[in-house]
């Protein structure tokens, strides 16, 4: 349960998509159930964060074709020729769904090199390595210069990435919220798990209500 220490402070937060890649969704390579039907609330999400000119970052998979950038466990796959995150691939790209009209294409050459990439004045791109968003990347630096305390965490998947970027950012001292109605595989065990540790279970009507309010 959230208390003064960890509740949300709206005036405050950023938007992090996790995953929300082409690959990911229904009848693509690496489709991971559940994705598809998140989108609509995501992009809720997104439109309102962006109409209100809060941060907004969209965390994104970039693999080179062998695969030596990937975890280990991914490497044995992409080196046998699967392909999913490929940089370069149309796989790679963020659901249309989330970004503003006249959005860019990931610049793979750079965020490889851990720069954010801007797409708007409060919106951009961030690559992660490994399962969690803060790991290896410039992402805390970026929030903490905007003056974030909190974070709304969002997309694919809760088992996975969404969980190690959850953690990631309680770690560092973030407040914490996860859309219960915004990331795929997430069940009522998860959300328990999490409220252990002082995460905030909140819908995105919940979020947007929130954020209009501040």
């Amino acid at each position: 349960m959230s208390d003064s220490w960890t509740e949300p402070q709206f005036d405050r937060i950023a938007l992090l998509t996790i995953d929300v890649q082409a690959d990911t969704l229904d009848g693509q390579p690496f489709e991971i159930p559940g994705t598809s039907d998140a989108l609509p609330r995501i992009a809720a999400l997104c439109d309102a964060f962006r109409a209100r000119s809060r941060p907004l970052v969209h965390v994104l998979r970039l693999y080179r074709p062998n695969g030596s950038n990937a975890e280990l466990c991914r490497r044995g796959p992409l080196q046998a020729g699967q392909q999913f995150f490929l940089a370069g691939q149309p796989g790679r790209l963020i659901a249309p769904e989330l970004l503003p009209l006249d959005a860019a294409e990931p610049d793979d050459d750079s965020l490889l090199k851990g720069r954010l990439q801007a797409l708007g004045p409060a919106e951009w791109y961030s690559y992660k390595p490994r399962w969690g968003a803060f790991y290896g990347s410039g992402l805390e630096a970026h929030l903490q210069a905007l003056g974030i305390t909190t974070v709304v965490i969002a997309g694919c998947n809760y088992p996975n990435c969404v969980r190690a970027t959850v953690y990631e950012a309680s770690a560092r001292d973030f407040r914490v919220v996860a859309i219960t109605d915004g990331i795929s595989n997430f069940t009522e065990h998860g959300w328990a798990e999490l409220e252990s540790i002082g995460i905030n279970i909140l819908s995105a009507n919940d979020v947007i209500a929130g954020i209009d309010q501040s």
